[in-house]
């Protein structure tokens, strides 16, 4: 791990992910060891579930070092990359579970899906908070924010999505986001 630090400590993410493109396993171990617990964060705010967030953030470690070598420096830091990894995976699995949700007139399967997320609700009470707080923003600023981290569209994908600038995107995100942070302390 010393060979992606320096003296302040500052790890090099871009040079512990070429070095997963080589095969080398100390530098797969080294991004978990520094990022885990963290993804692993990102990835139960999205599933909502420990245990199919550990399967995410597993799984999302197998993606990483098997696509190592598609992250090119040029388009972005080593670290957002291994984060949208993970927040894809995250994503690719909600929506897997919301395409295997019960459809029809299966009753019993319906009640069963509904109780249990009545109870992840009740194991989150911030949810609460957080939807209070999201009906308080203005429309666009709240399908900006709800578009990318709910959803996991791209500035660039809610820009055309909205017909607005992506800088205008960005713009919306960036002060719904601290609209939400003062709302919620």
């Amino acid at each position: 791990m010393t060979m992606f630090a320096n003296a302040a400590d500052a790890f090099d993410y871009e040079s512990a992910l070429e070095a997963c493109a080589r095969g080398e396993r100390f530098a797969l171990r080294a991004l978990y060891d520094r990022e885990a617990r963290w993804l692993l964060g990102v990835a139960q705010r999205i599933v909502r579930d420990q245990d199919m967030a550990h399967d995410v953030l597993q799984d999302a470690f197998i993606q990483i070092w098997q696509r190592a070598a598609s992250y090119q420096r040029a388009l972005g830091s080593a670290r957002g990359w291994i984060y949208t990894v993970v927040r894809h995976r995250a994503l690719d699995e909600v929506r897997k579970v919301r395409r295997e949700l019960p459809v029809g007139d299966d009753l019993e399967a319906i009640a069963d899906h509904h109780a249990l997320r009545e109870a992840s609700h009740s194991l989150a009470p911030d949810t609460a908070s957080l939807d209070r707080c999201l009906q308080t923003l203005e429309e666009r600023k709240r399908e900006c924010i709800v578009y990318a981290f709910v959803e996991g569209y791209t500035h660039e994908q809610i820009a055309e999505r909205l017909a607005t600038p992506v800088g205008t995107v960005k713009s919306w995100i960036r002060r719904g986001l601290i609209a939400l942070k003062e709302c919620l302390s």
